[in-house]
């Protein structure tokens, strides 16, 4: 659990406007905080399943704050991603390219098809 001081400090660095203390950076930012603090607690106490299980709460929180963030605004995630120095956000980041990548070659088939298609029909009507 993170002090008072050390929350009010994250939310000052990586809110967006003058009072905003719910916004999904400023959300992502103390989650990660509170997943080192987890982490760190875990590797001392391992048989402590109870924080075990609030940590893997705490990681798909933050997942699927990300996934949000990513798709409403890829420039703040990876902004984001940057400043937090988070692997996920870079795999996640990897991932979407990738799915850009293969919507935009099927985009790029389904035209040639109908070029072809087109051409066909012109010179039906030629002969």
């Amino acid at each position: 659990m993170l002090d008072k001081q050390f929350k009010q400090e994250i939310i000052e660095k990586f809110r967006q406007h003058d009072g905003d203390t719910g916004s999904t950076q400023v959300q992502i930012a103390i989650l990660t905080e509170e997943i080192k603090q987890l982490t760190d607690h875990l590797q001392k106490h391992r048989h402590d399943f109870s924080s075990r299980r609030g940590l893997l709460r705490k990681v798909g929180e933050r997942r699927r704050l990300l996934k949000y963030l990513q798709k409403e605004d890829d420039k703040a995630f990876i902004d984001l991603a940057a400043k937090l120095n988070l692997k996920i956000a870079k795999k996640m980041a990897a991932e979407e390219e990738e799915r850009k990548r293969l919507e935009n070659e099927l985009l790029a088939k389904e035209a040639d098809n109908v070029e072809e298609e087109d051409f066909s029909d012109d010179l039906a009507e030629e002969v």
